[in-house]
Protein backbone atom coordinates (compact mmCIF):
# COMPACT_ATOMS: atom_id res chain seq x y z
CA UNK A 1 0.00 0.00 0.00
CA UNK A 2 3.39 2.21 0.62
CA UNK A 3 4.18 1.38 -2.47
CA UNK A 4 1.18 3.37 -3.61
CA UNK A 5 2.17 6.58 -2.42
CA UNK A 6 4.67 9.19 -4.09
CA UNK A 7 6.37 12.27 -3.47
CA UNK A 8 6.47 14.73 -5.48
CA UNK A 9 9.44 17.30 -5.47
CA UNK A 10 8.92 20.61 -7.43
CA UNK A 11 11.90 23.09 -8.55
CA UNK A 12 13.92 21.31 -6.18
CA UNK A 13 17.50 23.55 -6.60
CA UNK A 14 19.30 21.60 -3.67
CA UNK A 15 20.34 18.23 -4.67
CA UNK A 16 21.25 17.41 -0.90
CA UNK A 17 17.23 17.84 -0.41
CA UNK A 18 16.79 15.47 -2.99
CA UNK A 19 18.79 12.40 -0.88
CA UNK A 20 17.84 13.75 2.42
CA UNK A 21 14.16 13.22 1.17
CA UNK A 22 14.88 9.65 -0.26
CA UNK A 23 16.31 8.86 3.36
CA UNK A 24 13.30 9.98 4.86
CA UNK A 25 10.93 8.35 2.62
CA UNK A 26 12.89 4.72 2.99
CA UNK A 27 12.91 5.02 6.47
CA UNK A 28 9.01 5.08 6.67
CA UNK A 29 8.89 2.46 3.55
CA UNK A 30 8.10 4.78 0.54
CA UNK A 31 9.97 4.47 -2.63
CA UNK A 32 8.24 6.44 -5.38
CA UNK A 33 9.94 9.59 -5.68
CA UNK A 34 9.40 12.15 -8.97
CA UNK A 35 10.90 15.27 -9.32
CA UNK A 36 8.85 17.98 -11.36
CA UNK A 37 11.66 20.61 -13.40
CA UNK A 38 14.09 19.75 -10.81
CA UNK A 39 16.95 22.90 -10.93
CA UNK A 40 19.44 20.35 -9.82
CA UNK A 41 21.17 16.25 -10.57
CA UNK A 42 21.14 13.95 -8.37
CA UNK A 43 24.78 14.09 -7.73
CA UNK A 44 27.34 13.08 -5.22
CA UNK A 45 26.11 15.06 -2.46
CA UNK A 46 22.68 13.96 -3.16
CA UNK A 47 24.01 10.44 -2.94
CA UNK A 48 25.68 11.10 0.57
CA UNK A 49 22.57 12.48 2.13
CA UNK A 50 20.35 9.70 0.99
CA UNK A 51 23.03 7.25 3.34
CA UNK A 52 21.57 4.15 1.47
CA UNK A 53 18.61 5.39 -0.16
CA UNK A 54 20.47 6.39 -3.03
CA UNK A 55 18.26 3.86 -5.42
CA UNK A 56 15.23 5.80 -4.91
CA UNK A 57 17.12 8.99 -5.54
CA UNK A 58 18.40 7.62 -8.62
CA UNK A 59 15.42 5.90 -9.91
CA UNK A 60 13.06 9.03 -9.20
CA UNK A 61 11.01 9.68 -12.48
CA UNK A 62 11.39 13.35 -14.10
CA UNK A 63 8.90 14.99 -15.49
CA UNK A 64 8.43 18.84 -16.30
CA UNK A 65 5.40 19.35 -14.90
CA UNK A 66 3.07 18.94 -11.65
CA UNK A 67 0.14 17.71 -14.02
CA UNK A 68 2.69 15.07 -15.55
CA UNK A 69 3.59 13.46 -12.22
CA UNK A 70 -0.04 13.31 -10.88
CA UNK A 71 -2.07 12.43 -13.77
CA UNK A 72 -2.20 9.17 -12.99
CA UNK A 73 -3.32 9.57 -8.80
CA UNK A 74 -6.78 9.65 -7.84
CA UNK A 75 -5.81 11.79 -4.84
CA UNK A 76 -3.30 14.68 -4.46
CA UNK A 77 -2.60 16.48 -1.58
CA UNK A 78 -0.15 19.35 -1.76
CA UNK A 79 2.02 20.99 1.09
CA UNK A 80 0.71 24.79 1.70
CA UNK A 81 0.54 27.55 4.38
CA UNK A 82 -2.56 28.19 6.07
CA UNK A 83 -2.54 31.79 5.45
CA UNK A 84 -2.47 32.01 1.55
CA UNK A 85 -5.11 34.08 -0.09
CA UNK A 86 -6.42 30.80 -1.89
CA UNK A 87 -8.65 29.09 0.11
CA UNK A 88 -8.87 25.56 -0.40
CA UNK A 89 -9.83 22.27 1.77
CA UNK A 90 -7.34 21.90 4.53
CA UNK A 91 -5.46 18.73 6.11
CA UNK A 92 -3.27 18.66 9.11
CA UNK A 93 -0.38 16.28 8.44
CA UNK A 94 -2.22 13.06 10.94
CA UNK A 95 -5.17 13.72 8.93
CA UNK A 96 -3.51 13.79 5.69
CA UNK A 97 -1.44 10.62 6.32
CA UNK A 98 -4.72 8.55 7.37
CA UNK A 99 -6.38 9.59 4.24
CA UNK A 100 -3.49 8.94 1.97
CA UNK A 101 -3.12 5.12 3.28
CA UNK A 102 -7.18 4.71 3.02
CA UNK A 103 -7.02 5.52 -0.65
CA UNK A 104 -3.90 4.53 -1.48
CA UNK A 105 -5.54 0.74 -1.74
CA UNK A 106 -7.63 1.41 -4.55
CA UNK A 107 -5.60 3.90 -6.83
CA UNK A 108 -2.09 6.30 -6.66
CA UNK A 109 -1.62 8.98 -4.07
CA UNK A 110 1.03 11.82 -4.50
CA UNK A 111 1.82 14.38 -1.80
CA UNK A 112 3.18 17.44 -3.12
CA UNK A 113 6.23 19.17 -2.20
CA UNK A 114 7.27 22.61 -3.25
CA UNK A 115 10.22 24.90 -3.78
CA UNK A 116 12.33 25.46 -0.74
CA UNK A 117 12.10 29.15 -1.12
CA UNK A 118 8.45 29.87 -2.30
CA UNK A 119 6.63 26.38 -2.16
CA UNK A 120 4.15 26.09 -5.06
CA UNK A 121 2.29 27.97 -7.09
CA UNK A 122 -1.72 28.90 -6.76
CA UNK A 123 -1.88 27.42 -10.34
CA UNK A 124 0.22 23.80 -8.78
CA UNK A 125 -1.90 24.01 -5.81
CA UNK A 126 -4.97 23.92 -7.50
CA UNK A 127 -4.11 20.78 -9.02
CA UNK A 128 -4.72 19.59 -5.69
CA UNK A 129 -7.69 17.97 -3.49
CA UNK A 130 -6.30 18.93 -0.53
CA UNK A 131 -3.93 20.98 0.63
CA UNK A 132 -1.67 20.15 4.37
CA UNK A 133 0.10 22.53 6.56
CA UNK A 134 2.08 20.60 9.28
CA UNK A 135 0.89 22.59 12.93
CA UNK A 136 4.44 23.31 14.12
CA UNK A 137 5.28 26.05 16.58
CA UNK A 138 4.15 29.05 15.08
CA UNK A 139 6.22 31.10 16.38
CA UNK A 140 9.23 29.21 14.58
CA UNK A 141 7.33 26.94 11.80
CA UNK A 142 10.18 26.80 9.20
CA UNK A 143 11.15 23.16 8.65
CA UNK A 144 13.33 22.47 5.26
CA UNK A 145 11.81 20.18 2.37
CA UNK A 146 13.45 17.01 3.98
CA UNK A 147 12.02 17.23 7.27
CA UNK A 148 8.68 17.87 5.51
CA UNK A 149 8.87 14.98 3.73
CA UNK A 150 9.68 12.82 6.74
CA UNK A 151 6.53 14.24 8.49
CA UNK A 152 4.35 13.23 5.90
CA UNK A 153 5.94 10.05 5.69
CA UNK A 154 5.63 9.09 9.06
CA UNK A 155 2.02 10.00 9.28
CA UNK A 156 1.86 7.69 6.40
CA UNK A 157 3.76 5.04 7.62
CA UNK A 158 1.63 5.45 11.31
CA UNK A 159 -1.59 5.43 9.64
CA UNK A 160 -0.89 2.38 7.72
CA UNK A 161 0.20 0.31 10.56
CA UNK A 162 -2.82 1.32 12.05
CA UNK A 163 -5.05 -0.11 8.99
CA UNK A 164 -3.39 -3.61 9.29
CA UNK A 165 -5.59 -4.04 12.48
CA UNK A 166 -8.52 -3.22 10.65
CA UNK A 167 -8.33 -4.85 7.42
CA UNK A 168 -11.42 -5.10 5.67
CA UNK A 169 -13.42 -2.20 7.22
CA UNK A 170 -12.50 0.25 4.96
CA UNK A 171 -14.94 0.09 1.59
CA UNK A 172 -12.99 2.34 -0.92
CA UNK A 173 -15.26 4.40 -3.28
CA UNK A 174 -13.39 4.53 -6.73
CA UNK A 175 -12.18 8.29 -7.45
CA UNK A 176 -11.50 9.67 -10.69
CA UNK A 177 -7.78 9.84 -11.90
CA UNK A 178 -6.01 13.49 -11.63
CA UNK A 179 -6.05 12.99 -15.72
CA UNK A 180 -9.86 12.32 -15.27
CA UNK A 181 -10.53 15.43 -13.38
CA UNK A 182 -8.50 17.53 -15.42
CA UNK A 183 -10.56 16.55 -18.66
CA UNK A 184 -13.91 17.47 -16.67
CA UNK A 185 -12.37 20.74 -16.40
CA UNK A 186 -12.17 21.75 -19.73
CA UNK A 187 -15.45 20.83 -20.86
CA UNK A 188 -16.96 22.05 -18.74
CA UNK A 189 -14.96 25.35 -19.55
CA UNK A 190 -15.75 24.91 -23.03
CA UNK A 191 -19.50 24.86 -22.14
CA UNK A 192 -19.83 27.91 -20.59
CA UNK A 193 -18.17 29.53 -22.83
CA UNK A 194 -20.67 28.21 -25.51
CA UNK A 195 -23.31 28.93 -23.40
CA UNK A 196 -22.17 32.56 -22.48
CA UNK A 197 -22.10 31.78 -18.96
CA UNK A 198 -18.28 32.75 -18.35
CA UNK A 199 -16.74 35.88 -19.56
CA UNK A 200 -14.09 35.42 -22.11
CA UNK A 201 -12.27 38.41 -21.31
CA UNK A 202 -12.03 37.06 -17.71
CA UNK A 203 -12.49 33.01 -17.39
CA UNK A 204 -10.44 32.53 -14.49
CA UNK A 205 -11.95 33.71 -11.13
CA UNK A 206 -15.31 31.59 -11.76
CA UNK A 207 -13.11 28.81 -12.90
CA UNK A 208 -11.08 28.76 -9.53
CA UNK A 209 -13.81 28.48 -7.72
CA UNK A 210 -15.94 25.88 -9.75
CA UNK A 211 -12.28 24.16 -9.42
CA UNK A 212 -12.56 24.36 -5.50
CA UNK A 213 -16.15 23.51 -5.81
CA UNK A 214 -15.86 20.18 -7.14
CA UNK A 215 -11.88 19.35 -5.41
CA UNK A 216 -13.96 19.87 -2.08
CA UNK A 217 -16.84 17.49 -3.30
CA UNK A 218 -14.76 15.07 -4.76
CA UNK A 219 -17.19 13.44 -6.97
CA UNK A 220 -16.67 9.76 -7.35
CA UNK A 221 -16.18 8.12 -10.89
CA UNK A 222 -19.32 7.18 -11.71
CA UNK A 223 -20.92 11.03 -10.39
CA UNK A 224 -18.03 12.36 -12.61
CA UNK A 225 -19.46 10.61 -15.65
CA UNK A 226 -23.24 11.94 -14.54
CA UNK A 227 -21.67 15.48 -14.84
CA UNK A 228 -19.77 14.91 -17.92
CA UNK A 229 -23.14 13.34 -19.48
CA UNK A 230 -24.90 16.72 -18.50
CA UNK A 231 -22.32 18.62 -19.81
CA UNK A 232 -23.10 16.48 -23.59
CA UNK A 233 -26.42 17.00 -23.07
CA UNK A 234 -26.09 21.41 -22.92
CA UNK A 235 -23.54 20.73 -25.13
CA UNK A 236 -26.02 19.55 -27.67
CA UNK A 237 -28.89 21.58 -27.50
CA UNK A 238 -27.00 24.75 -27.30
CA UNK A 239 -25.41 23.83 -30.67
CA UNK A 240 -28.78 22.72 -31.85
CA UNK A 241 -30.14 26.39 -31.15
CA UNK A 242 -27.46 27.95 -32.78
CA UNK A 243 -28.91 26.18 -35.98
Amino acid sequence: MLDNIRIVLVGTTHSGNIGSAARAMKVMGLKNMVLVAPECQVDGQAIALAAGASDIANNARIVDTVEQAVADCGLVIGTSARNRSLEWPMLDSREAGVKAVEEAASHPVAFVFGRERTGLTNDELQACHFHVAIPANPEYSSLNLAMAVQTLCYESRMAWLDSQAYKGEVKEQPYPLAEDLERFYSHLEDVLNETGFINKAHPGMVMTKLRRLFNRARPESQELNILRGVLSSVEKLSKENKK
